[in-house]
């Protein structure tokens, strides 16, 4: 197959152009604003209402400076290293996945920490919105024709324009259905149990279950994922991709054993 001839700019107004990548973003977080409110209005979850707008801002903030400097960090150290001023330039591309979530988990962290507003509902209410942002961000990927696969002889492989002449799986593809449809179906269709009167799933386990779910899909993808070309292996054998999202799945197993296990004696506590 070969890759479909998009154009990256979908419009052009005389020296402004807008990028169907950027337009991914766009998308996505006016999708979790909508959802997140539906949410605040259906668990009746009013200490947040006064706070909602700021919120959003901050974290819109924490994704794109989280975003940019775990790719900085983790993907590509040694040349903003020695050049310092691209730092900033998110323009000419290069975002961490990885980076925004620790971007979102800090900066949502300090706000609500400030405002005196309980983390783990909020979060829990946030996160299962996050997977359609996901999505609209593989596709924008898959547009502009980056971060594809390694090369294939399946039938769907794809001619990439700057990955030689060999087939490749469409990888960004396979990130859209799992890291945004199938993990938005799965989130979105539990969102109700930390909600639930006497549930055993404690509030946060909606966070704890997104990085447990995203770090398998994501780990899984990297298989046929090419690896970065300034990176190469991990150990020789993993991806800087795998390696994090392995960080992930342990840290939201270990994260739903510590908080589920403080909110129950919390509970019996109350009983008490």
């Amino acid at each position: 197959m070969t890759f479909p001839d998009i154009d990256p700019i979908f419009l052009s107004l005389g020296p402004l152009h807008f990028r169907w990548y950027g337009l991914m973003y766009v998308l996505g977080f006016m999708a979790c604003y909508f959802l997140v409110r539906r949410q605040i209005r259906t668990f009746s979850y009013r200490q947040l209402e006064p706070y909602f707008e700021n919120l959003n801002l901050v974290l819109i903030l924490s994704v794109i400076i989280g975003g940019r400097l775990g790719y900085v960090l983790f993907y590509n150290f040694s040349y903003y290293l020695h050049h310092p001023l691209e730092i900033p330039a998110i323009w000419a591309g290069g975002m961490s996945f990885h980076g925004a979530c620790i971007g979102v988990l800090v900066g949502a962290g300090l706000y609500l920490q400030n405002k005196k507003i309980d983390y783990w509902p909020t979060a829990d209410i946030y996160v299962v919105t996050v997977p359609i942002g996901l999505g609209l961000g593989r596709l924008g990927n898959f547009i502009n024709g980056e971060l594809y696969g390694r090369t294939t002889d399946l039938p769907w492989g794809m001619v990439f324009p700057g990955g030689g002449l060999q087939p490749r799986h469409p990888s960004q593809l396979y990130e859209m259905l799992l890291e945004g449809v199938v993990l938005f179906a799965i989130l979105w269709s539990l969102k109700h149990r930390p909600w639930q009167e006497n549930s055993r799933w404690p509030h946060g386990s909606m966070v704890f279950l997104f990085l447990i779910c995203y770090g398998l899909f994501r780990f899984l993808i990297e298989l046929v994922r090419e690896p970065d070309v300034q990176l190469g292996f991990i150990f020789g054998v993993l991806t800087m991709g795998q390696l994090l999202s392995i960080l992930m799945m342990v840290s939201g197993i270990v994260l739903w054993i510590i908080i589920g296990r403080r909110q129950g004696r919390q509970a019996t506590a109350a009983l008490k």
